[in-house]
């Protein structure tokens, strides 16, 4: 059954608007009728750098969906619907079939564009399962557009959250569940691997409750001194312990009427464990060498990368902090977000690369595990970006300390295998320009429709060389000198497509496109 998106964007549509004044529906909705979860298309990376995030949502169990550079539309939830666009994609469609929730099957085309499945190229049709899915897959088209599939069980909506970065169901849920329980006086429990943004969770319940016009106070439970953690916590009058000169305000204070959010909880000593409790049991606590309690305005919030379940921590204090409890899954749970991550990391501390990120570097950041979650990813881009800016080369594998061996995500079907992405065949050696001919050169860019970079890679040149090629070309124009009469004629007569333009006009479509927009010609995109 061929699979038509109208439908689906429609009623896409329609929970969106519900949706966009933030209430508090539960995340998880599937569509009418579907027991089983949806399969996400994400956008991961493309070359133009707006289009990252977006998707597109089958929802339809049996569905077959055809891919290729005109169809189907991605969109970001409230935005215009776009096709993938990009001239190295083929315009014959890669199929991708789903069996159910049992998984789906991706089937190239026939054409010249390189497909990847997690970064090793396939040629024919490949049986991807449910739990292969359930990691995220990375589907490379072209070498130029990397696509996660992914399972979504809700569908895309406004609920956009400062730090809270992510397009996928994960990132919705945990963006509804702050919002949920930012304007109780709940004490929360985040749990999480460590770097998977503990911290900025709770900034966003204090951020978006009735106290965020006080200050969040944070501790980190991990660095308290065992004989000292008390006055710190709960303050002390004055000689309460040799030193106090005078009496001390601790945090529970210093947070009054505010959030106090205990980092590392699992780290608490065990002496303090009963004062917590005490304190979410009653409200009161009562400062070291004071004679009277105090009252508790503060909330709280705790976080931890522990097991807090064994013997080792007090369990009547979980149960109260387990009052209202929020996951927040490690990055290979969600990988259709690392895109947008890179991008939003890359803003975040201002860093500028000098060089386009090569897409087989990005194609090895979204396939990669992360067990530092978003925080290794961070420091592993810093590292790369800076690399680049050196003038020396970005081995991810050495910058992460990962072995080069990885394992199939992928399971083949019986006519095809599907080997890991250190057994590919060696990459193509460099060719020295003179080695080429204008001929070859003119073919390359009719073979991908006078898109520049398909070209150079199937020359087995880099961009730079290929615009001397093209500069010194005979036959090639240059698009800024071609008469406006003459362009005007030619995007009429192919009514507009940029790619059939530039192949009667012999120049790269590229800057066709450009020039076309400064004489204010309409072209639609390719």
């Amino acid at each position: 059954m061929k699979f038509t998106f109208t439908a689906l964007h429609a009623i896409h549509d329609k929970v969106t608007m519900s949706f966009s004044d933030h209430t508090m529906t539960s995340p998880s909705l599937l569509v009418a009728g579907n027991s089983c979860p949806m399969l996400g298309l994400t956008i991961a990376w493309h070359p133009d750098s707006n289009r990252i995030g977006e998707q597109f949502i089958v929802a339809d169990p049996q569905a077959e969906l055809e891919l290729s550079r005109f169809s189907p539309a991605f969109r970001l939830a409230g935005k215009e619907a776009l096709p993938l666009g990009h001239g190295g994609i083929s315009r014959e469609a890669l199929r991708i079939q789903r069996n159910g929730d049992q998984g789906v099957l991706i089937t190239p085309p026939a054409s010249r564009m390189v497909v990847e499945v997690n970064g090793v190229p396939v040629h024919a049709a490949v049986h991807i399962t449910r739990e292969q899915l359930s990691k995220g897959l990375i589907l490379g088209l072209g070498r130029a557009v990397l696509i996660c599939l992914h399972w979504m069980q809700c569908l895309p909506k406004m609920n956009e959250m400062e730090g809270v970065i992510g397009v996928g169901s994960s990132a919705i849920l945990l963006r509804d569940q702050i919002r949920q329980v930012a304007n109780t006086d709940f004490p929360v429990l985040l749990l999480g691997e460590t770097g998977t943004g503990k911290e900025i969770a709770a900034r966003g319940i204090h951020q978006h409750s009735q106290r965020r016009h006080s200050q969040m106070v944070t501790v980190n439970m991990a660095a308290l001194n065992e004989s000292l953690a008390a006055a710190d916590l709960f303050g002390a009058a004055r000689g309460a312990y040799t030193g106090a000169q005078q009496a001390r305000k601790g945090l529970f204070a210093e947070a009054e009427n505010a959030t106090l959010f205990l980092d590392e909880i699992g780290n608490t000593p065990a002496s303090i464990q009963p004062m917590l409790l005490r304190v979410l049991e009653t409200g009161d606590y009562r400062p070291l060498g004071a004679t009277q309690d105090l009252h508790a305005s503060a909330r709280l919030i705790a976080a931890t990368d522990q097991d807090l379940y064994g013997e080792n921590f007090n369990q009547a204090l979980l149960r109260r902090l387990e009052s209202f409890v929020i996951h927040l899954p490690p990055l290979r749970e969600r990988r259709e977000d690392i895109g947008i991550l890179i991008q939003h990391l890359l803003r975040q501390n201002k860093l500028e690369y000098p060089v386009t990120l090569p897409t087989s570097l990005i194609s090895d950041l979204l396939i990669y595990d992360w067990p530092g979650n978003i925080r290794q990813l961070s420091h592993v881009l810093r590292r790369i970006l800076l690399a680049l800016q050196a003038g020396q080369p970005a081995d991810f594998h050495q910058l992460v300390g990962a072995s080069k061996e990885r394992s199939s995500v992928a399971s083949a079907t019986p006519s095809t295998s599907l080997a890991t992405k250190s057994s590919e065949t060696a990459p193509a050696v460099r060719k020295k320009l003179t080695d080429l001919s204008e001929d070859d050169v003119l073919q390359a860019m009719i073979q991908h429709d006078w898109y520049i970079q398909g070209a150079a890679q199937e020359l087995g040149i880099s961009r730079p060389s290929m615009y001397k090629l093209l500069e010194q070309h005979s036959q090639i124009r240059k698009a800024e000198q071609i008469p406006v009469a003459e362009l005007r004629a030619v995007l009429d007569a192919t009514q507009g497509v940029i790619e059939q333009a530039a192949h009667k006009l012999k120049t790269p479509a590229e800057s066709l496109r450009r020039y076309a927009r400064i004489i204010a010609i309409s072209a639609l995109s390719g």
